[in-house]
């Protein structure tokens, strides 16, 4: 039995999205070499069919998706960046806007969608309809700057779900925590001079984008924590216990987003860290208590990276689990993989710096 009310955005035409294998023009490759694309479609369906088949639907609230509009796009990027983006979607033919970030003839739905599956979710937990909710969408976005696509982003998502949420709602203040393996550089540039948006990113020191993320870096409202390789899941929830969460009370925002990036895992192929699906599991609870704390448990939910096939689809019921209070599929790791089993002395030290920079 549900103890809350969460509702799950999807919607089969984020399926049609298609990024080229290895981030190069397609053709390019030999038709031998065995490369698949990270950010791919098999990322939802695959969820889809975990979220099906673990009965999940029966205490779900499934909500109906819309496209965003250029207007609200504009929210969070330029308009030169919106129409940029959508004439490229328009084509026939791939294209690449940024490093790694393409569009193709399937893109042009699944991207508003995307960002417009979001804003239903939130107009959902507005107005009460569910008590939280996880859009369950590609493509990501927490990349997209306000003028540059790039690592599979083209919109920032989440940044036009807080500016919306602020504009159509009268929100003051929004709050997003993004756990994804590699630094939200996307959503930091949008909001660096605005203190009514509070970003925190939970990251890999030195994965991606290269130069960002950095202790002490950002904006008016910025909270960076970079991590060493390897961090699991007690390093993780120490990260949330010494700053996240000291964090987010110091600012009581309105609403919580999550950017939640599962490519922390400890099988993903684009970062090194070692969460597990318990691991997810927990913080999802702390984020659901701290929103239950500070903002009437107001909290939205993101899909972000993640792109072990074997870790997300997992990972994502665990999250969803955890919003609606819903006792875990797993208590142990069902993949199996070898992952540090208590904190150590390196994720203490990087947790202390963070502590110590934004100290409240």
């Amino acid at each position: 039995m549900a103890e809350r009310r969460t509702g799950v955005v999807y919607d089969e035409r984020c399926l049609a999205h298609v990024n080229p294998p290895g981030g190069v023009m397609p053709g390019s490759l030999p038709d031998w070499a065995t490369v698949e694309a990270f950010e791919r479609p098999e990322r939802l369906s695959l969820t889809r069919g975990v979220v099906e088949g673990s009965g999940a639907l029966e205490w779900l609230v499934e909500l109906e998706p819309r496209f965003a509009t250029a207007q609200e796009l504009a929210l969070a990027h330029s308009e030169a960046h919106v129409a940029r983006v959508l004439a490229a979607a328009g084509r026939s033919e791939p294209v690449e806007l940024g490093g790694d970030a393409w569009t193709g003839p399937g893109t042009h739905d699944a991207m508003l969608l995307a960002a417009g599956g979001l804003l239903t979710a939130v107009e959902a937990v507005l107005d009460g309809s569910v008590e939280n909710a996880f859009a369950l969408l590609r493509p990501p976005g927490h990349h997209a700057e306000r003028e540059a696509a790039m690592g599979f982003c083209l919109f920032n998502n989440t940044a036009v779900a807080a500016r919306w949420a602020q504009g159509e709602h009268g929100l003051e203040r929004v709050a997003i925590v993004d756990w994804d393996v590699h630094h939200g550089n996307g959503t930091e540039e949008i909001f660096s001079a605005d203190p009514s948006v509070l970003t925190i990113s939970l990251h890999q020191d030195g994965l991606y984008p290269a130069h960002t993320g950095a202790l002490g870096s950002g904006g008016e409202a910025n909270v960076n924590i970079p991590l060493p390789a390897g961090t699991g899941d007690d390093g993780y929830a120490h990260a949330f216990e010494r700053v996240v969460e000291p964090a987010l009370r110091a600012f009581v925002p309105d609403l919580l987003l999550i950017g939640a990036g599962q490519d922390a895992s400890a099988t993903d192929p684009l970062g090194r860290m070692s969460i597990t699906v318990p691991g997810f599991r927990a913080l999802t609870d702390r984020a659901v208590a701290i929103a239950g704390e500070l903002c009437g448990g107001r909290l939205v939910a993101m899909l972000e990276g993640g792109y072990s096939l074997l870790h997300l689809p997992l990972a994502n019921l665990a999250i969803l689990e955890g919003l609606a209070g819903v006792a875990p599929s797993f208590t142990r790791d069902p993949v199996g993989v070898d992952v540090p089993l208590a904190l150590r002395d390196v994720e203490r030290a990087a947790v202390a710096a963070a502590a110590q920079v934004h100290a409240y």
